[in-house]
């Protein structure tokens, strides 16, 4: 690979010596994503997709996947991040490409059909109905080690445009098409597993408990983000309510009660209490609808077809459809986060937005005592 100057060096954006071609850590896990969601607020119809740049792997790749009563559909592409890369002012791979409108307020999500297969197409716009958060950064440890260490912020929106799914179209319009997306970039697993350690063998993790809700209400949207160790330690805490002209106002530290469905860890709901420093508590209620397992098409950990970030070849590009009721798939669901389509309640207001949520072995607030371990 050459040091040519790619075309961000234009920009005095620098944050390091280096060219903007070269990221600051030489760790083969750093990414650079973005991640959207859209739903119709019925929960039958979900949309979640996601692009990610891998500069130390020499790879790009992107997905849509959409959740249509038991059926998930999925576009998925990856290609090699050649020298000098794509235009990273307008990332791109295979028929999957953002277009960034209006910086922090208006973007673009296209998945293309390629003449052979309309099962799953989409040109979507999002708008933002609040600035973007930029969340606490996020840092996880396996033993001594970071396995993730990331920055992200987040924006509650509608959408517009067009979705066809199955072959049959569907109108996508503001009134009624809610979601969240965001950007995150840093260390997080990607591609091949790393080699195995002292801790990966002989002291692995015990369980991992994790809860991120953003949510948009007519007046303001809060960002409430919470991980904790198997013994309940919270690791990371974040709550945010943001308004129109910018306020941004914490909401302390979030006591989290979730009900999961008998015999399972399947969120059913949620109450979750949140206490600003110069107003009165308040209790968000929250209803878990239609939900997208992550690791089934959409390349999130224990995805056995394909993870980010993996090398899949030159210009790979894959469509599958998955039934959720094969038992195939619904013995991997318990193992991974799933993204639920959201309906809350503060007293009389309503809003909509993203429950996302994973539990694995054990998490003692919770009494999940291992992996095994179910709500009774």
């Amino acid at each position: 690979m050459s040091d040519a100057p790619v075309p961000l060096d234009e920009f005095p954006i620098h944050q390091t010596t280096a060219s903007l071609r070269h990221v600051a850590t030489s760790d083969r896990n750093f990414y650079d994503r973005a991640y959207f969601n859209a739903h119709d607020r019925t929960g039958d119809v979900f949309c979640v997709a996601g692009l990610g740049v891998y500069p130390n792997q020499g790879v790009v790749d992107a997905y849509v996947t959409v959740r249509k009563g038991n059926r998930q559909w999925v576009v998925r592409t990856s290609d090699a991040l050649e020298d000098p890369g794509p235009d990273r002012l307008a990332p791109s791979v295979g028929p999957i490409r953002i277009e960034v409108v209006e910086p922090l307020q208006k973007l673009r999500l296209v998945c293309e059909n390629d003449g052979h297969d309309r099962s799953l197409a989409c040109d979507l716009t999002f708008t933002g109905s609040f600035p973007a958060v930029m969340e606490q950064p996020h840092v996880m440890r396996s033993g001594t080690r970071p396995i993730i260490a990331a920055s992200r912020f987040a924006q509650v929106g509608t959408w517009s445009g067009s979705l066809v799914v199955d072959g049959e179209p569907l109108t996508v319009d503001d009134d009624t098409w809610v979601g969240t997306r965001d950007r995150s970039w840093g260390i997080r697993p990607s591609g091949e597993a790393d080699p195995s350690d002292r801790w990966s063998t002989d002291e692995p993790i015990e369980g991992f408990w994790w809860l991120y809700v953003p949510m948009r209400f007519d007046d303001f949207a809060l960002i409430v983000i919470v991980q904790e160790l198997p013994d309940g330690y919270r690791v990371l805490n974040d709550a945010t309510r943001v308004f129109a002209d910018g306020r941004r106002e914490q909401l302390g530290w979030p006591e989290v009660e979730i009900t999961y469905a008998s015999g399972t860890r399947h969120p059913t709901g949620a109450r979750i209490h949140l206490r600003p420093r110069a107003a009165a508590p308040f209790t968000v209620e929250v209803d878990t609808l239609g939900f997208v397992p992550l690791n089934v098409g959409a390349g999130y950990s224990g995805d056995p077809d394909w993870n980010h970030g993996q090398w899949k070849g030159r210009g790979w590009v894959d469509r599958s459809v998955y039934d959720l009721e094969d038992p195939s798939i619904t013995a991997r669901i318990p193992f991974t986060v799933l993204d639920h389509v959201a309906r809350a309640r503060i007293g009389e207001m309503e809003g909509w937005g993203l429950f996302e949520h994973g539990t694995f072995g054990r998490h003692d607030p919770s009494g999940f005592t291992g992996w095994e371990s179910v709500a009774p």
